[in-house]
């Protein structure tokens, strides 16, 4: 779509992660003190990879997956900022820029506000971007399924790019 002269582009990220024993909860790439951590092939930042996700749709580029396969063992445990920067280099290599990013964390526990000021610091730094163009939410699912049981996190992420 062009406004104004520019091609804007939107791109939706989504990811989920079960709640385990003896993994580190890190999102944005922030570690959040808890008792659990999320199970996944990287560091499993859910966030960052909605993020991810999210500017690989709106480029066209398929999505953290194909770039990143979980089975491949160059990735095991691995930051996810590290592939949010590859990810930003394949977007500006096509000649866009990120504009903005709306992002929100599904989870009962443990309780993210007092984290979200560094989750933001950690991203707009990764990013690029300033801080009033870098939403960070989180909500909880209201006891229901398995992220309300507190088994799980979610999280859904928007991004704009501009050409």
């Amino acid at each position: 779509m062009a406004v104004g002269g520019f091609e804007m582009r939107i791109g939706n990220g989504y990811d989920f992660h079960r709640l385990v024993e003896g993994r580190r909860l890190i999102l944005g790439g922030v570690e959040i003190p808890y008792r659990l951590g999320l199970l996944g092939h990287s560091d499993a930042d859910l966030l960052t990879h909605a993020i991810t996700d999210a500017l690989l749709g709106a480029a066209c580029l398929g999505d953290i997956g194909r770039h990143f396969p979980p089975g491949d063992p160059q990735w095991q445990d691995v930051s996810s900022l590290l592939l949010l920067s590859k990810v930003l280099e394949l977007v500006r290599g096509r000649g866009l820029r990120l504009s903005n990013v709306d992002a929100v964390v599904v989870a009962e526990r443990p309780k993210l506000a007092p984290h979200i000021p560094a989750i933001r610091q950690s991203l707009a730094g990764a990013l690029g971007l300033p801080l009033d163009r870098l939403s960070v939410k989180a909500t909880t699912n209201e006891g229901l399924g398995p992220v309300g049981e507190g088994l799980a996190m979610a999280c859904h992420a928007v991004v704009l790019l501009e050409e």
